[in-house]
């Protein structure tokens, strides 16, 4: 992932193997808990093949604040897997009665940074408040989602 959340986990998923790995340890480390939250999977619906994982967590240090973020291996870039795995979750979340969630990227992520902005992620600034690391923090409220599949549907497909 180049972190667009999940700032703690610095290694990428440059294989599917090493995405399998991942996920299997996310299922190792998730624990209930209260509200929206988890991990899960992105699987292709052509074939079934898992290309990566989604994540809606607590964000340190008290979890006050949701955290947003995708792992994908590099050939899976590119193809909107991110989008549509954000809007999938935080339509749930916000169904579930959230009001925001936030994704944070490193400064110089720009690939992390244009998925937050082509999900309808408002850039809020940079903390230091999570990770202990300096971050960007990209915002998504309930309209953002909606604002964001409009403007999709009325761009026309690539040639």
């Amino acid at each position: 992932m180049s972190t667009a959340g999940s700032a703690r986990r610095s290694k990428r998923c440059p294989t599917s193997k090493q995405c399998d790995s991942l996920l299997g340890r996310w299922i190792d480390e998730d624990s209930p808990a209260a509200g929206p939250s988890g991990r899960c999977a992105i699987e292709r619906r052509s074939d079934g093949r898992i290309v990566g994982g989604v994540v809606l967590l607590p964000l340190p240090p008290r979890g006050e604040d949701l955290e947003i973020g995708w792992q994908l291996t590099p050939k899976m870039w590119g193809h909107g897997y991110a989008t549509e795995s954000t809007h999938g979750i935080a339509g749930w979340a916000f169904d579930e009665g959230l009001d925001e969630l936030f994704a944070v990227v490193r400064p110089g992520n720009t690939r992390a940074a244009a998925v937050a902005h082509r999900d309808g992620m408002e850039w809020v600034g940079e903390t230091e408040k999570y990770y202990g690391l300096t971050l960007q923090v990209y915002r998504l409220r309930p309209a953002d989602v909606a604002g964001s599949l409009r403007q999709r549907a009325n761009t026309p497909a690539p040639s």
